[in-house]
Formats: C-alpha cells, structure tokens, sequence
C-alpha cells in the first residue's frame, strides 16, 4: 500500500503546490494591477502564469522524485529527463519576464512622450533588446542542457584547447552574420532608421514594418514586403522621410501650351488647396519652370505634414487643376501641330511643286489685272 500511496502523494502534491502556487502569484499580481493602473508591469507579468507553473512543478517533481521510487531502475534516465525539463522551464519563463519588463518599459516610455519620433525610436531599441535576451538566455539554457550530458564534459577539455581554431573558423564562416548583428545592433542604437520610418530603398516607396538582428521589412504602400538584410542600410544610402521630421513638401508638374493663363492658374491652385483637407497651410507656389518648341512646363508646389498627406494633396491638385483647364481653358491644352510647315515664297518641294500656301501668297502679291486680256 505505502508503494501505491507514496507515489500518489509526491506527484498529487507537487500538482496542488504547482497550481496553488500560481494561484496565490496571480492574485497578488492582479491586486498590484488594480492598485497601479498607471502601471501596466503587473499585468504583463500575469501572462507568465502558464511558465511559472510549468518550472514551479519541474522544481518540485525533480526534487522529490528520489521520495517517489518510481521506476527505479530507470530513475538516472528519468532524472536526467527532468533536470532537461527544468532548465528549458526556467529559460522560458526567464524570457517572458524579460520581455514582460521591456514591454512595460517602452509602454510608460510611449504615454509618457508624445514625439511620434522618439517613440519609434525606443520601440525599435525595445524590440532589438527582447530578442537579444531571448537569444542568449536561449545559448545559455541549451548549453546547460548540452553539459549535463557525460559525454559533452569530457568533450569539452578537447573543446577549450581547440578553442582557438574553431573560434577563427567560425568567424570567416559567420563573417556576414555577424555583420548584420552589428549592423542590427548599429540601427537600433544608432537612430538611423526606426519602426514605422517612411524610406524609399531602391527607388520603392514604403514603410519600415520590421526590424531584426539580421534582416529589414520594408513595406511598400501597395502591400508588399521587401525583406533586406540590416547591413545594407549601414552600407548604402537611402531616403529616410521621416528622419529630422515628417513634414514633406510635394510637386505636380503640368505640361502645357504657351497661352495657358498662369495667373488664373495661381487662384485656382489656392482655392484647391483651400478645400483639401490633407493641406497642412504652411506654403503653396505655381511657376514656369521651363519650356518647350511646343508647350511650357508648369509647376505647382504644395506641403503636407506627412508623406501619406503630401501624396493626397498631389493627386487632388492634378485631378481638379486638369478638370478646371479642360473645362474652361481648353486652349492652354498641349495640341500637336498637323498642319503642313509654311515654306518662303518660290522654294519648291523635293517633287518640284510649289506649295499650296506659297501659290496663295505668291497670287496675293500680284496686282490686279484689268481688261479683258
């Protein structure tokens, strides 16, 4: 009887430790989130409920399993399984915590600056640090596995000696990994681009929509993704419309004829403007900026206090200017010229007939005859 209760009481009991025990932790947290609303620590660290039990009866298993006489012929086995278990629970909840404190710091740090900015900036340097600390405490919990094997102890005598050797072999062989390490780790902390950063890459208009330690998203306005390693943004120039401010300035260029009225041109620019409402107010021009044999180039010039406005704001002032010309100066129209090119008077053409408008002129020019003959 003791050998059926024995094992009955260890792991029934270590199952009420484990579920009382995150019980009484998720109480406590959910009483310091009500105290703390300001505070949102405690409520994130609620979500490592599932881990903390996890390790919690890893823990209690792993000690009282001697006391259990379970399967002892196999007990080194099961042991060892559950020395496993309980590093890969620990790592786990380590990693939630961390990112639990992260995300709590970068939430405060967001309601706290209005800098649109400045919050990108610190998401993107949040984002970064949760994945180095998930890939390290990931290093450092399957190393812990790996050393409680006997064979890799004693392997690891022969591994420190050649230490050396393999640390050069393996930096030639990771040599661009470790660079778009670096260079992740040089974006972050360097502000040169951040999350939610307007950029053009590549002549493709888009907006950063992820960052890692090794690769760049970029996502292009008509939903698709450009995936980039980190390392071409540290090594090649790119536009960054949101760097320094996200206030743009736009052009919509016209190509018009020579007779188009360019000062009705200006109040109509203005009353367009006027009633866009992706116009920020700060600044409106229209200029001739060059000239053709046949039309005249016409630029209009507009702000907006963001690339997605300035976009709005170009497309209105092309549609409505273009509908206004048609409607009421169809003239200032560029037209292609069919008619045939007036020569001098006398010149002939290749088949040696005179052209028509050159007989016109040439019979305009003689005097009147009089008389019958």
């Amino acid at each position: 009887m003791e050998n059926v209760l024995r094992p009955l009481i260890v792991i029934g009991g270590s199952l009420v430790v484990t579920l009382l025990v995150g019980w009484l932790v998720d109480l406590l947290l959910r009483r310091a989130d009500q105290r703390h609303p300001r505070v949102p620590l405690w409520g994130l660290l609620r979500r490592c409920r599932l881990q903390l039990q996890f390790t919690m009866g890893a823990v209690l298993l792993r000690g009282l399993y001697d006391q259990a006489e379970i399967a002892t012929t196999h007990s080194a086995g099961i042991g060892h399984a559950l020395n496993l278990v309980l590093i890969g629970s620990t790592a786990w909840l380590l990693v939630r915590i961390a990112v639990a404190i992260v995300e709590s710091s970068y939430s405060r740090y967001a309601h706290t600056h209005r800098d649109p900015a400045r919050v990108r900036r610190v998401r993107t340097q949040v984002t970064l640090i949760q994945r180095v600390v998930s890939a390290v405490v990931g290093v450092v919990a399957v190393g812990a596995m790996l050393l409680t094997f006997p064979t890799m102890r004693t392997a690891g005598t022969s591994l420190l000696a050649s230490a050396g050797v393999l640390g050069i072999v393996a930096g030639v062989a990771a040599q661009s990994t470790l660079a778009n390490m670096f260079a992740g780790l040089q974006i972050a902390f360097g502000d040169m681009v951040r999350l939610g950063d307007t950029v053009v890459v590549n002549g493709e208009w888009g907006t950063v929509d992820e960052i890692t330690l090794t690769f760049l998203t970029v996502r292009t306005w008509d939903e698709r993704r450009f995936t980039m390693p980190v390392s071409y943004f540290t090594s090649q120039p790119f536009e960054n419309w949101s760097r320094g401010g996200v206030q743009m300035t736009g052009t919509v260029f016209f190509h018009l004829d020579h007779s188009a009225p360019v000062e009705e041109m200006r109040d109509k620019l203005r009353d367009i403007l006027r009633e866009c409402s992706a116009w920020d107010g700060r600044d409106y021009g229209l200029a001739v900026t060059d000239s053709t044999p046949s039309t005249m180039e016409v630029r209009a010039l507009v702000t907006a206090k963001d690339a997605d406005d300035v976009w709005t704001v170009r497309v209105t002032v092309r549609e409505q200017m273009l509908r206004w010309l048609a409607r009421h100066h169809p003239y200032a129209l560029p037209r292609v010229n069919t008619a045939e090119a007036i020569l001098p008077p006398g010149t002939t053409r290749p088949n040696g007939t005179e052209s028509h408008r050159s007989r016109l002129r040439s019979r305009m020019l003689e005097p009147p005859r009089t008389g019958r003959g």
